[in-house]
This record gives structure tokens, sequence and C-alpha cells, in this order.
């Protein structure tokens, strides 16, 4: 038999068809037509003909659409025509005709201009004059107008009838809110989509009567809403002699059909937090504002666009949160899985299969798989929180979580199969997407899409749906393809402990056949964990989740190899029991949070990772199990055990920022606890498997401080000025913000360690009697320069310091400032000078040694550098010198030091130990300065002792006799905090380094 093709030829014909049918229908009305319509115009005519019945009805019935069409040079309008058009039609309805007949004029207006554009759009598609996301671009533009003049039209004329809705709470006029769902939402509309609308507006409240309303009573916003929605879907909705503007669902609304039809911003807030369906969070990510009544226009509607606009942004803060979780998020994964599900199912049943849409690698998959990134993922990565599929695509390659060649397929994927669904639907102006099956729309189709016949053009659509459906099997697939198999015997102890099925013997006979030892031990663990009330409530499907979870960590205990681990320092006495005493409390505290039961159950290899490092460390089990967010770090083993440069950690906290609205202190504060936390847990984790060594993780502990600190200042000056304005002096506003903060101890001195904190001093260098540039017109306020500094440090500490659900930043330790807890909380730099050269004490000045400025003013930092230089290389008696810093060690050691009765080694306080390292390395750089001021160039120890001994201070051996100790002490007491033990040794441990050093103590400090 032989294969059907349609040709150019049969094209051609249908244009010349037309011409005819135009000519016997219109008689000489249209001239022109033959002689404009030559060459490539008459071309692209027949190519839409080929391709769209509809284009052909429509040019007969109007051919001046068809001469503008050829007038425009074939070619898209701009994005603001549709609406400009629509906006001219409305304002030449009388506004003293009947309200019937205005509507009427309106209806009239939408559904001859949806249909003059739609014919526009339809020659560029089939045509391929513009790519598909400007296809899509302009049909949501044209949508867009038409929703919103719909709705401006009606506003102004329900409030004549029943007067302008007013806020409860505000006072001032309410807007109506349209939100766009799905594809409106996303600028991805195809050629016949239905419209997914929810309507909202801010408050509750009444109506008022306006100037010559024709409104006898009051009726509340919710009534004036609800009718003003039920105008504007029948004017956009309803079918008439002009067709329809598009078909419109409101199925998407709170509650569905049973819902409001309009709803407050309270009541949405209400539902998405407390009611909520997986699928509606799915429904939610392309959502925004397509239309609102700031736009209206009438002389009697009194909206303040400011207000309305500000709404517009409230409206998409309150719904961003239910979308978007703040964690990394896989319990999603399961219902886009069950969304698949029922969609294969309808797909069987109504056969389906051929859908371009619905069926196997059809739209609905890539959309899905880009979908199931952003659900799982935006919450964290705000660049996700995209609603152009096209855009989201390679964001995913820039994240490392998608490989450029599958993107790129994906992609292009994508952009045929929405060019076959608008051929399908072009053809008749009508929603389908499914192939035909009669032999000659098989081959206008073929020919449309640029195919010679169309058993080529099915097997490239086929070759597309094969790879996207591999890709969304991949993503999306079965849970059985990405779960690990539920072990049966462990899954037999949990289960019969749970239901008592179980008698003690029994279950010590299975805890002794897995190897779980000791037996009794672990059985103690499991019953008292079995026993937890917390889980009597627990929905099935959590259970479930769980009684999986536990049967892996059983077996999974019972494969741990200890003397596989190789890492340094692991507690030998470490046994099972004890390691679930660490790894239950975790499990308890996501029990109910599925979505931390899905990320472990979706991904086999983090359990076992996390048993690893909760072997190696009680400080990073109990950091995991108090947050749990962090679990998302041990999906990427690789940069779980890998640290990354300075310059791109500072680029990941401002990225990270950036996504946040500026007034959203609190998602602020959070992002930076996540950062320090995530990334403490890296350098946590680097450091028990041994990867890196302890300098490195002191540098990158106090690299993730710095960047933290500087973005709070960033974040605390922001505010400050929106408040206060600029501050300034008599040399006017300041250009910078003429403010540094100050690191001391362990930050200063490069020597951060888990769970240390910040000791800070604030300086400024503005004159005492200027003050800021506030304007009450923009709603700051003029104060004084010290009290704008004061309430900024304070604002710091505020930020650093407060314990939110998420924890606290670090704990901040200002009293190193000059005069300490009496002293000004931020002082001047001359200030500072004076009591550094004046009144600061010895001890004052050996702190000095280890400061070092970490976020401010450039040119402070450097004023502040030559003062401390200066300060530190004085003249200085050395045996008065000496003297105090020994009078003041032997304070801490009575004080600190490890008692005579106490058989222990402090690492830090007692003799031999940290403090008299540090207190010599302090006294000769104090000491010598003045002759060798590159002894005080660093803040750390380290490097301090490198330049000691290049000055023949201290001889190379005993250079290397202290940093040794000192490195071998840090690295104790880092290893002693991972498992949240005070830094405190067995009385005869590092005996070696400890007489070394107290040999060098006594020939340096008491010689």
């Amino acid at each position: 038999m032989t294969e059907l093709a349609f040709t150019r030829s049969q094209a051609d014909a249908l244009a010349d068809d037309l011409c005819d049918n135009i000519r016997q229908r219109h008689g000489d009305s249209y001239p022109e037509l033959p002689t404009v319509l030559t060459g490539a115009t008459r071309a692209q005519l027949a190519v839409t003909l080929a391709g769209s019945q509809y284009a052909y009805e429509q040019f007969l019935v109007h051919p001046q659409w068809l001469l503008a069409q050829i007038q425009r040079h074939t070619a898209l309008p701009s994005l603001s025509y549709y609406q400009s058009v629509l906006r001219e039609g409305v304002a030449a309805i009388d506004g003293q005709l009947p309200n019937t007949q205005q509507i009427q004029l309106l209806d009239r207006l939408l559904r001859r201009h949806r249909n003059q554009a739609m014919l526009a759009i339809v020659w560029a598609e089939l045509n391929q004059l513009a790519p598909v996301e400007i296809i899509t671009e302009h049909l949501s533009a044209l949508a867009e107008a038409s929703i919103q003049v719909a709705m401006d039209s009606h506003y102004g004329w329900l409030t004549a009838l029943m007067g302008e809705p007013v806020g409860e709470d505000t006072g001032q006029v309410q807007p109506m809110l349209v939100l766009g769902m799905g594809k409106l939402g996303a600028w991805e509309l195809n050629l016949s989509s239905d419209i997914d609308l929810i309507f909202a507006y801010p408050e509750r409240g009444n109506t008022r009567p306006v100037a010559d309303s024709k409104s006898r009573k009051s009726v509340s916003n919710q009534e004036f809403f609800q009718r003003l929605g039920q105008r504007v879907i029948k004017s956009l909705d309803a079918q008439t002699a002009d067709g329809f503007v598009f078909r419109t669902d409101m199925r998407l609304r709170p509650y569905g059909q049973s819902g409001p039809l309009a709803a407050n911003f309270g009541f949405l807030e209400e539902y998405y937090q407390n009611q909520g369906r997986e699928w509606e969070r799915y429904a939610m990510i392309k959502a925004r504002v397509v239309a609102c009544s700031e736009m209206t226009c009438s002389e009697v509607v009194s909206l303040d666009r400011r207000y309305c606009q500000s709404a517009a942004n409230e409206l998409m803060q309150l719904l961003r949160p239910f979308s978007y979780r703040r964690y990394v998020d896989f319990s999603v994964i399961n219902a886009l899985r069950d969304m698949k599900a029922l969609i294969n199912r309808e797909v069987k049943l109504r056969n389906k299969t051929q859908d371009v849409k619905l069926g196997r690698g059809g739209i609905r998959e890539v959309e899905f798989i880009a979908q199931a990134f952003q659900l799982v993922r935006g919450g964290r990565e705000p660049v996700l929180q995209e609603r152009r599929l096209l855009k989201v695509l390679p964001t995913l390659v820039h994240l490392g979580v998608m490989p450029d060649a599958t993107a790129d397929a994906l992609a292009q994927g994508y952009r045929f199969l929405r060019r076959v669904e608008h051929a399908l639907q072009a053809w008749q102006d009508r929603q389908t997407q499914a192939l035909p099956t009669d032999a000659q729309q098989q081959a206008r189709l073929a020919f449309v899409l640029g195919f010679e016949s169309w058993p080529a053009c099915f097997d490239h659509l086929e070759s597309v749906r094969a790879v996207v459906d591999s890709e969304f099997q991949a993503v999306v697939g079965d849970s059985q393809q990405h779960q690990a198999e539920t072990p049966e015997m462990p899954m037999a102890l949990w289960v019969g402990i749970t239901q008592g099925q179980l008698s003690t013997e029994e279950a010590l006979e299975i805890c002794v056949d897995l190897g779980l030892q000791p037996a009794e031990a672990v059985l103690t663990q499991l019953n008292h964990f079995a026993s937890n009330r917390l889980f009597n409530g627990l929905p099935a499907s959590s259970r479930t989740k769980l009684d999986q979870l536990m049967a892996l960590l059983l077996q999974q205990l019972t494969d741990l190899d200890w003397q596989s681990l190789a890492w340094p320092d692991l507690p030998a006495q470490l046994d099972h029991a004890q390691l679930l005493a660490r790894t239950l409390p975790l499990l308890e505290n996501i029990a109910r949070r599925s979505a931390y039961l899905v990320l472990l159950l979706e991904n086999p290899t983090v359990l076992p990772h996390l048993l690893r490092l909760f072997t190696a460390s009680a400080w990073i089990a109990e950091q995991i199990t108090a947050h749990p967010a962090l679990l998302e770090e041990l999906l990427d083993t690789h940069n779980l055990h890998t640290v990354p440069e300075p310059e791109l950690l500072r680029a990941e906290l401002e990225q990270a920022l950036a996504a946040i609205p500026a007034d959203d202190l609190e998602q602020q504060m959070d992002t930076l606890r996540y950062f320090r936390r995530a990334h403490g847990l890296r350098v946590a984790a680097c450091e028990v498997s041994g990867t890196l060594p302890l300098m490195k993780v002191s540098d990158y502990l106090t690299w993730v401080a710095e960047e933290i600190v500087r973005q709070v200042l960033v974040i605390a000056w922001a505010d400050m000025v929106g408040k206060y304005g600029w501050p300034g002096d008599s040399q006017g506003i300041r250009l910078d913000k003429g403010f540094i903060i100050v690191a001391y101890g362990k930050a200063g001195g490069l020597e951060m360690a888990h769970g240390s904190d910040l000791d800070l001093v604030f300086i400024h260098d503005c004159e005492a009697t200027g003050s800021t540039d506030g304007d009450k017109s923009d709603g700051s306020k003029s104060i004084d320069t010290q009290t704008f500094y004061t309430r900024l440090g304070q604002k710091i500490i505020h930020i650093l310091n407060t314990r939110t659900n998420a924890g606290r930043l670090y704990e901040v330790d200002m009293r190193l400032r000059p005069s300490g807890n009496s002293g000004l909380l931020v002082t001047s730099i001359a200030a500072f000078e004076k009591y550094q050269c004046e009144q600061a004490w010895t001890w004052e000045h050996q702190a000095l040694l280890r400061a070092r400025p970490v976020a401010g003013s450039e040119s402070l930092v450097d004023r502040f550098s030559q003062l401390r230089r200066s300060v530190l290389c004085r003249q200085r008696d050395r045996t008065d010198l000496r003297q105090q810093v020994v009078d003041m060690r032997n304070k801490m050691l009575d004080h600190l030091g490890s008692k005579a009765h106490q058989a222990q080694f402090n690492l830090k306080q007692d003799r031999g130990g940290i403090v008299d390292i540090e207190f010599m390395v302090q006294y000769a750089a104090l000491a010598w300065a003045v002759e060798y001021p590159e002894l005080v160039v660093y803040s750390d120890n380290i490097r301090i002792l490198a330049a000691l001994q290049q000055a023949g201070l201290i001889t190379e051996q005993e250079e290397g006799v202290l940093a040794e100790a000192y490195k071998a002490y840090r690295a104790a007491g880092h290893r002693l905090a991972l498992q949240q033990q005070d830094a405190v040794l067995p009385a005869d441990a590092l005996t070696q380094h400890r007489q070394q050093v107290e040999g060098m103590w006594r020939r340096l400090m008491e010689g």
C-alpha cells in the first residue's frame, strides 16, 4: 500500500481555494488581496492552512485579519500589544449604555481580539517563525491581557452596583488578584490551553458606596469578589456566536469546586499551612499573579497602586513556603510517582497511549523530571524557584545535579513535543494532544512538522519519547528501583518486637544470629525505642517507612566492618548497642517528618555513611540529630569529604542569601545557620576520615566564620541604613561604612574549632558630632553616629547570638573591647588607640597580638592594622613584661589548672600545655617586636613561632618542639570535642611534649 503524503502543491491549492472563496463570499471588498499575497507570504499562508482548518475558517469570515497579518509582515507583535488593543476597545464602550449591553460589547471585543491574535500565533508556530518558548509566551500574554481587561471592566461596573470593597484592618480599597497556575503561570500556554486560575483578595471587610453608586446596602468583600469572579469567568469562558476567549478552570482553588470562588489571604494561608496536599504543591510551583486590580481604570474606584503591588508580593511570599520546603524534600518523589500512576491508569482506561502530553515519554514526564528536582531542592537552592521549564534545565546542570547532555536532550525533546502538541491543536483550535489515526491527518501533521512522511515523523517522535521516558524512570520511576531491598531477618526482628510476637529469648537469638553485640544491650535499645509513645499516632505510611528504615539500619549494623573504617582515633570500645544509642534519637526526631524517612530510603548510600560518621563522632551524631536538614549533605559523599576555597565559600553564601527578600531576617538567619552547620559537618567528616590535617581544619572553620560575619554585617548595615540613613560627619555622608569587626582569640588566630565562640570588637571612625541622613519622607529618621553604630553592633550580635529553631550561629564574647563589659559596645578608632596606648593591661596587648579585622571598610582595616603594629612594637622593659606574663599565667594555673588530687592532664590550662606555649609566643613577640616588627605581622602562633626562629630568637629545634607540641595538643582537643569530651587526657598522656614545653618555659620565662 502506498504511503499517503501531503505535498507543497496541495498546500498551495488550499491558498488558492481560500482566495476564491473570499471573492465569492465578499465580492470585490478585498481587491488588494491577490497583489499582496505573493512569494514567501503566500507560501506561509499555504503551510498555515495545511495545518489549521480553524485558520482557514477565520480568514474566510474575516479577510481583513488576513490583510492585517500580511501588513505586519507575518511577524508577531510585541507582548504589550494584546493589552493595549483591548484597552482601546474598552475605552470605546459607551459608559451610558445599560450594563448588560456593556458586558455584551466587552465579551465580543475579547473574543474577536482573541481569534485575531490566535491566528497570528498559529501562523508563526506552523511556519516555525519563532521558537516554542516565544510562542507560549505570546499565548500567555494574550491570556493575561484578556483576564486583566475583563477583571478591570467588571470591577469598575460592579462597584457602581455594590460599592467598593474595603479591608477591615487597613481601610484600603481591596484589589482582586488572579493567580495563574500551571502553564499560564510559567508563560507556557499551548495553542488551546485551559487557564487554571485562583481568585484572591487581601482582607475581609465590607463594601462602601461610591459616588453615583446604585448600591443600596453594604455587602461583604467575600460576596463582592465572588460576584466579580463569576463575571470574569463568564466573560472568558462562555461560548457565544464569536466563540470563547479561554476555557477557565477554577478547580485548583482551595477545596476545589466546593471551596469559595474567591478567598482572602488569611483563608489561603490557613489552608495551605494545614490542609494543602502534595499535588497542590506541584500545582503551586508555577503560580504567579497574572492580573491585579491595580490596573483598574475607573473614576469611581480609589485603588492605591502601591497597596495593590504590595498585596501581590505578599501573596507570593505567603505561598512560596508551601511549595518550597527549607530542606531537601524527597517525600515529593512519592507524590509525583502517585500522580504519574493515576495518569497512567487514565491513559490506559481512555486509550490515550498515543497522547503526546500524558503518554509514555510525553510532555508531562519532562515536566515531572524538572519539577521533581525543583520540589526536592528548591527550598535549599532558590535558583530552582523558576517557573519556566526550559530555564530550569540549565540551572540543574549548573548545580551539578543533571549532566549537560541529559538537560540538552530533555530540552530538545520538550520543544519537539510542544511543537507536535501545537500542530495537533491548531487544526481545529481544540484542546487535544492525541496523535491522529486518520492517514490523511497523519500526512498533514508530518508535512507541517517538516517531515516527508508520517512514518519518518512518527519514528522521530518515538525516539524523543524513549529518551524522555528513560530519564523519567531514572528520576521519578518506580520506588523499588531506588530503594534498597528490605532485609527479611532484621525486619522480622523489628516487627516482632513492635507487635509483641517475639519472646525475649527469641529476639536475643535473632540478635545473635545477626551478629548484633552485645545482644542484651541491643535488645534493650530496640525495646525502649519501640515503646516510644511518639509512634502511636504515626500515619500508616510513615509507620511503614519507619519499619523499612529500622530493618535497613539493623542490617547495616550487622554489615559494618569496624576494622575497614580505617579512620584515626576511632573509639575501639564502641559496639552495636552504643552506635544504636547514637542513631535512634535521630530516627525519633524524624519519625513524623516523612521527607527525611524518604531521603534515607530513597538514597541507600546515605545510611551506611551516616553510621560511619556516627561511629567516628558523637558530636556529628548530635549535630545531625538536632538538625536533620544536615542529612542533605550526605547525599554527595564526594563533596562531604572535600572543602571549597574561601572564594567559593563566599560565592555560595552570597548566592544563598541573594535569593531571600531583603526584609526577611528570619530566613536570612536560618540560611546563615544552615551554612555554618553544613560546612561544620563537612570539615568534621574530613577530619575524622583523615583527609584534612589539623591546620586546614582550623583554617576552614575560620573561613566559614569570617564569611558569616561579613554577611551578617551586610544584613545589619542594610537594616540600619533603611531605618536611619547613612552616617556622616563634617566631611559629608560617608562613601564607606566607616566600621570594622575585629576578631580576637581563636577566630583572630585562625584556630577555630568545632563549637568555638567569637571574640569580637567593633570599631568605627566617624566623628562624635556626626549624624545620619535619615529622611522621614522615605520612612527613615536621623540619629547621631554613635547611636547608629551602637545599634549596628547590637544588630550584629542579635543575628549571631540569637537562638532560633535552627540554633545559634555563634556565641559572641565582647569582653575584649576597651574597658571590657563596662566599655562602649562600639568604640571609635581614636578612643581605641588612646586606650591601647594609655590604659591597656599587658594581657590586653597579648590579646591584641591575636587580633585581626575580618569585615568592614578597607580604609579602617588599614588604619587598625597600622595602629596594632604601632602598639605591639612599642619599647618594653623585658624583665617587667616577663614578670607580668608569668604572674598572669600563674593566676590562670591556680584557678583553671588541674588540682593535685586529679590524675589528669588539662590540654589547655595545665603546665606544659597550650597556654604555656601561647604565653611564651606572646611574651617573645611583645618583647622583641620593637627590633623585629615581622614578629607581629601574623596573628597565629605557628607563623609567629616561625618568625621568632627566622629572627634568631629561638633555635630551629625549639621552634619545632613548640610547634609540634602545639599541633599535637590542638589535634587531641579536636578529637575530644568530636567525641563530646572535655579537653582532658590521662596524667601520662603526651608526656614527651609536656616535658619539652615545660623545659622551654623554665628557660625562657623563669631563667
